[in-house]
């Protein structure tokens, strides 16, 4: 069977381009969960803040602003078809290359220090990018461009919970991590979990569940129950918009979920803040 062919100068192009949407234009889904907010919110100050997010959404949007003066780091999601071949170049240099066009391109702050623990030298033009790669079926390579802010990602969270700690272990874990983080991510969030697998998997599973439409329940009922008690327990914190109280901390959680060792419960949390930013493409 012949392989369709995917250059790496369209792969450039169409980061590029998604850097700087995913920056300016804030998704119909988050602004729609938004407005659902800001309808079902009791409190004055946190109605007031919500009406300040969704008019800083349409600013942003009319005028060809950034939805927020840190445009993140800059997380690509790339699931390739094994049917599919990259021609032109290496993949990943195709993707660093379109993050450097894209955040010059648009203006977007450079927000990314090489040598964390030392110099700290800001590299210019936001890259490098963190990159995750999935081989899937088909021939197609479906592209998502996630700027994640440093407040929110700040906030992450991993716990290796006993397996006796179950559920309500679960929900503790995630609803003590929202309370620590108080307003430091910009709340209302999108609390993404990831729930089994090891470590690191966890803590992917629970970054990469931000990537569903929010407040889309997950496919099973269990998942989706469990989701369902901490949305209703992190609003009952009493955080608010922006921290300033009120009802809506959360807009949605969004649980990802994978086997795991018999002696094991991993659990991560990863808070999204209300400036959910992602593109997506198909080449």
């Amino acid at each position: 069977m012949s392989q369709r062919p995917i250059p790496c100068q369209e792969i450039t192009e169409t980061v590029a381009r998604l850097c700087i949407s995913a920056n300016y234009d804030l998704p119909d889904d988050v602004r729609a969960a938004l407005a659902a907010a800001r309808a079902s919110e009791p409190s004055p100050l946190g109605q007031h803040v919500l009406d300040q997010l969704l008019e800083n959404a349409r600013i942003a949007d009319q005028g060809n602003y950034p939805l927020c003066q840190d445009t993140g780091l800059t997380v690509v999601w790339l699931e390739l078809g094994q049917e599919a071949r990259i021609v032109g170049g290496d993949l990943y240099a195709a993707v660093q290359e379109g993050v450097r066009q894209g955040y010059t391109e648009g203006y977007l702050r450079a927000s990314i220090v090489a040598f964390p623990f030392g110099a700290r030298a800001n590299s210019g033009d936001n890259t490098p990018a963190v990159i995750h790669l999935r081989l899937v079926p088909g021939d197609r390579l479906r592209i998502a461009v996630c700027p994640k802010g440093g407040g929110s990602e700040n906030m992450s969270a991993l716990a290796m919970l006993k397996p006796a700690d179950g559920r309500p272990g679960v929900i503790d874990f995630v609803c003590q991590t929202v309370e620590r983080a108080g307003a430091n991510p910009c709340p209302p969030l999108i609390v993404g979990v990831g729930i089994g697998g090891s470590a690191e998997q966890a803590m992917l599973l629970a970054k990469h569940s931000l990537l569903r439409t929010v407040g889309r329940p997950a496919p099973d009922a269990e998942t989706a129950s469990l989701e369902a008690d901490i949305l209703a327990r992190v609003n009952s914190t009493g955080i608010g918009p922006q921290g300033l109280g009120g009802r809506t901390t959360a807009l949605a959680v969004h649980v990802e979920v994978h086997p795991c060792h018999i002696a094991s419960l991993p659990v991560g949390v990863n808070l999204q803040c209300h400036s959910a930013r992602h593109k997506e493409a198909v080449l």
